[in-house]
């Protein structure tokens, strides 16, 4: 090899190296340099590729953009790829989501209705600040602070804003009281307002209880427990316990009061994730109520905590189930604080009920379908048919005593009851727009409170309401609303519109402890619970 074709090899290499360089300090001086004269060809090192784009926008991109608001906007839809119920809380609305679970909230202690663009207090919170003061049911509330608020189209998210506030906090409010002219003042400090889950309880026939229990907070377990002491003392043998429309909440809320009703070394539950190993829980055998005769009520929006206290007393042959399909969520989720003040909810296992059953319903069409479901389940005839059920998960999974139950889609009841729907007409309907029904009920309550204030129990409620024939002053209420009367479908609906009326009545006078027992009349669901306990079909 000559001397000059090795000078070639070594020199070829250098140049074209040469060149390259010179490219890229060529490029790299046309390409206009942002404001802090870092390149724009530079990606700087980030923890991951979201914060790397993130950075990039701020920096480098043409128009001013707020990344804040766009990571609030991004977390949200990053989660929707998980599952449903892991969510993202902002700092801004924390403290309401986390006061749906507290057992308190500082305000001035008042239930009201708006009536008219004015906001009448239905209700004043025994002990509360309003009440100490001087407040009444009836009373409007026509200032806050010497903020005109009635006549002006002012809505309930308006007015809580105005009322609630920090504990210790003062606010002035103007009222307008009944039989008088004069605009009277009242400085109400405000304090903590008690928030109840369970929202009554009385004795149903003279063995028979009731337990109505809204929510699954920090207090239900106490409040429960209050309740099932006051039944007890009346003599109640048998229990209807009523988890309709109730959400869900606390986890080891739930399993409280599981243990209640089981055996000791009954599973209550189990639950398993990924990072979480299968931990499985078991009644202690202290429980108050073992030997109670129980039926459990569920619906479709009945779902997490109350679908695994329905779980556990059907996997354990303990009682019956009374209703229709339950919502089926079996995630559970843990709320983790994060550096501003916002919070996540994410899903770290799946619970499990004593037989196996994993009851949550599929969500792998996406959040908006999965929040569908219970429209599709109207659509498809599951709210009047047993038949129309579409089970998800046909495995067959044992209760203890070998009755054959399914998972997949939330808890099915042991005994079916449809949505009635024999009572209701166009009539009903159109009386039922607007709460037309409980507007009138608000007004006969206000205009004939002096008299209702004798009545203390929901049966002289009810027997001093039909002696008025209220449901025939309702129907000429009705006419000034613009709902002409129908004759024949009025008399289909007749007594579901009486009931109604006297039961809202009776809640505005005795609270709960008025309106259930009377709406109970034409509550399907709960006679048949009724019927099934008295015939002793509870003890499996």
């Amino acid at each position: 090899m000559s001397y000059n074709n090795t000078k070639k090899q070594i020199l070829l290499p250098l140049l074209f190296g040469l060149i390259l360089i010179a490219g890229i300090l060529i490029g790299y001086i046309v390409m206009p340099k942002s404001a802090d004269n870092s390149s724009p060809l530079v990606i700087h090192p980030q923890s991951n590729k979201i914060d790397a784009i993130l950075n990039l926008i701020k920096e480098d991109y043409v128009d001013t953009v707020d990344v804040v608001k766009m990571q609030e906007d991004i977390i949200p839809e990053m989660l929707k790829k998980l599952d449903p119920h892991s969510v993202y809380i902002p700092a801004k609305n924390l403290k309401n989501v986390n006061e749906e679970l507290s057992s308190n909230f500082s305000g001035i202690g008042v239930q009201f209705s708006i009536q008219k663009d004015t906001v009448m207090v239905v209700a004043v919170i025994s002990g509360g600040p309003s009440e100490k003061v001087g407040l009444l049911p009836g009373d409007r509330i026509v200032e806050v602070n010497d903020s005109l608020i009635a006549g002006n189209g002012i809505k309930n998210p308006v007015v809580l804003k105005l009322l609630r506030g920090e504990k210790g906090t003062i606010v002035n409010v103007g009222i307008q009281r009944r039989n008088s002219s004069e605009l009277l003042n009242f400085e109400i400090t405000r304090g903590e307002i008690p928030m109840y889950s369970v929202d009554v309880s009385y004795m149903a026939t003279d063995e028979i209880g009731y337990v109505k229990v809204n929510r699954f907070a920090q207090n239900t377990y106490g409040e429960f427990l209050t309740a099932m002491a006051k039944l007890k003392a009346q003599n109640c043998k048998k229990l209807i316990v009523d988890f309709r429309g109730n959400s869900g909440g606390y986890l080891d809320v739930a399993i409280n009061l599981c243990n209640e009703f089981l055996q000791d070394k009954d599973m209550i539950v189990y639950t398993q994730g990924k990072s979480n190993p299968r931990q499985e829980v078991y009644a202690n055998g202290k429980g108050s109520f073992q030997d109670t005769e129980v039926a459990v009520l569920i619906d479709e929006f009945s779902a997490s905590a109350s679908e695994i206290f329905a779980g556990a007393i059907q996997d354990n042959d303990r009682g019956i189930i009374v209703g229709r399909r339950s919502f089926g969520k079996g995630l559970v989720q843990n709320q983790i604080p994060l550096a501003d003040g916002s919070a996540l909810r994410l899903t770290i296992s799946r619970y499990y009920t004593p037989a196996g059953r994993c009851i949550q319903k599929p969500y792998e069409e996406g959040v908006d379908e999965y929040n569908l479901d219970i429209i599709e389940r109207f659509e498809n005839g599951e709210f009047f048919n047993q038949d129309s059920i579409h089970v998800t998960d046909t495995i067959q999974y044992k209760t203890k005593k070998g009755r054959i139950v399914y998972g997949g889609g939330g808890i099915m009841p042991d005994y079916f009851v449809a949505r009635d729907t024999t009572q209701l007409t166009n009539y009903y309907y159109k009386v039922s727009a607007n709460a037309m029904m409980y507007r009138y009920a608000l007004e006969y309550s206000d205009n004939n409170r002096k008299e209702l204030k004798k009545l203390k129990t929901p049966k002289e409620i009810d027997q001093f309401l039909k002696s008025r024939n209220v449901v025939n002053d309702f129907v000429k209420y009705a006419s000034k609303e613009g709902v002409k009367l129908n004759k024949k479908e009025f008399n289909i609906s007749k007594n579901i519109i009486r009931v109604q009326l006297n039961a809202y009545i009776a809640r505005n006078i005795i609270d709960d402890e008025g309106f259930y027992p009377l709406i109970s009349e034409i509550d399907e669901v709960f006679k048949e619970a009724l019927k099934l306990l008295e015939d002793g079909k509870a003890a499996i």
